[in-house]
């Protein structure tokens, strides 16, 4: 269990261990036995999946306190520039948000703007809100946590935002990137395994490395994928997704037992 949000961030915390890659999840059924499932299983953070997903803000509220219970950072993926869906999040108690499709300097200092108090941004105070132990926390404590606990991860998700990986990477108040193979490739016309969409995804980790962000990916449930991962450089690897984790283990489950057979005796 863990203590009141406004201390240290988890995320940062796993990103620390320079020996393994910072294991996630994205999180896509509004149910907060997911996240108790999540917890359980061992996952560093979870990535609440606001975009591409049923998720209301309500469940994102309700996922993000279990989280924090837990000890699991909860992320949250916005759908994209919306002040009051960002602000409400964090006023919930999100350790992090994670913008999709910024593929300029102008798109990541607005993403930048929407996570940050001024003078870095202009996010309102809430400190009346779990993310302010609600009220209980120090003015201080609180302004602080937004500002250097709180990270942003930019998805870097076009040929263009590869361009531009490395002036986004430095942008003052951009923690991480996520490249988001799945777009990358279909924005280019190609699939993921084709040798063009590699090289462009090589070229965002050097970026990154070279401006001393760390970069994520994501990525499969596998021991493969996983050292694929690694190999390729990133710091981080989101496995999967809730939903589809659970129907590769029940389908595992109904054709391991579609194997039984019934033996007859006789004739």
């Amino acid at each position: 269990m863990t203590g009141l949000p406004g201390q240290s961030s988890r995320f940062r915390e796993s990103l620390a261990d320079v020996h393994a890659p910072a294991l996630g999840t994205w999180v896509k059924i509004p149910a907060m036995e997911i996240m108790e499932l999540v917890a359980l299983a061992g996952f560093d953070f979870a990535v609440i999946d606001l975009e591409h997903s049923p998720i209301t803000l309500e469940s994102a509220y309700q996922l993000i306190g279990t989280a924090l219970y837990l000890g699991v950072a909860p992320l949250v993926r916005v759908p994209g520039t919306d002040a009051g869906v960002v602000q409400r999040m964090l006023d919930a108690g999100a350790e992090g948000i994670m913008m999709p499709h910024v593929d300029t300097v102008e798109q990541a200092r607005a993403a930048v703007s929407l996570v940050r108090f001024p003078p870095l941004g202009s996010r309102g105070v809430g400190a009346t809100s779990r993310a302010g132990a609600w009220g209980a926390l120090p003015r201080a404590d609180y302004l602080r946590y937004g500002q250097q606990e709180v990270v942003l991860i930019a998805q870097i998700e076009s040929a263009v935002a590869v361009r531009n990986a490395g002036a986004i990477a430095a942008v003052e108040g951009v923690d991480a990137l996520l490249v988001g193979a799945a777009d990358l490739s279909v924005s280019e016309g190609r699939t993921e395994s084709d040798p063009a969409v590699a090289a462009l995804i090589a070229m965002t980790v050097e970026q990154a490395r070279a401006a001393g962000v760390p970069v994520g990916n994501a990525g499969g449930s596998t021991v493969e994928s996983v050292r694929a991962a690694v190999d390729a450089g990133f710091r981080f690897t989101t496995m999967s997704n809730d939903a589809s984790l659970f129907g590769a283990a029940a389908k595992a489950a109904v054709d391991a037992a579609r194997t039984v057979t019934y033996e007859l005796e006789g004739p």
